[in-house]
């Protein structure tokens, strides 16, 4: 009897090391995460993409200046330029690159180039899983994390959402899992998980 019960024991004692280790492990990956290296667009100037639609300007040159709808393959087509790659940049480098280009053409005065957004068509993201309305989303403004679960429909009643995760590409190609404990930042714990959602990224609620 002595015996069996000295085994129950190894064996609880393993089983809950087991337990603690995993739970450690989960435990280890929300706490050191580095949500503040996720860039926050906000702070950022505004990087043009597929679909977004522009004025771009030449002052004293009507002729030279148009809208433009930048192109699923990123470009857009100009007066006298051509072709001219918009996505990845921002309006003020585009602005410049136009106004280098035109240079060789514009010989009598400096050209005085202004690009405006005049549609933002590019900002588009994703909700899946266990929410009440999965799907692509697209928005004239950056959205959160509890916000886009929130044009998602909530997360329904078979979700395990503090199990939530952003999948995000890198320019590299390589897709990072962001790891979001959604309960947790509407209660006001976890704040800095409250990441705003790039173009691309995939918000995954298990």
């Amino acid at each position: 009897m002595t015996g069996r019960v000295a085994a129950l024991s190894l064996y609880v004692f393993v089983t809950g090391a087991g337990l603690g280790a995993a739970l450690s492990g989960c435990a280890h990956k929300q706490a050191y995460y580095d949500y503040a290296a996720e860039p926050d667009p906000r702070k950022q100037p505004f990087v043009l993409g597929p679909s977004d639609v522009l004025r771009i300007a030449v002052w004293k040159n009507a002729d030279l200046s148009s809208d433009a709808q930048v192109r699923p393959d990123g470009t857009i087509t100009l007066p006298l330029i051509g072709e001219l790659r918009a996505a990845g940049k921002t309006a003020a480098q585009l602005r410049d690159e136009v106004a280098q280009r035109l240079s060789t053409y514009v010989k009598n005065d400096a050209v005085t180039v202004t690009v405006a957004v005049t549609a933002v068509n590019s900002y588009r993201f994703t909700v899946s899983g266990n929410v009440e309305k999965g799907g692509s989303f697209a928005s004239v403004q950056y959205v959160t994390v509890t916000e886009g679960i929130a044009l998602a429909g909530g997360a329904n009643r078979f979700a395990t959402a503090e199990d939530a995760v952003i999948m995000r590409t890198g320019k590299d190609g390589v897709v990072k899992r962001i790891p979001v404990d959604y309960p947790a930042i509407l209660k006001g714990e976890r704040p800095e998980q409250n990441l705003v959602l790039l173009p691309g990224d995939v918000l995954y609620v298990p």
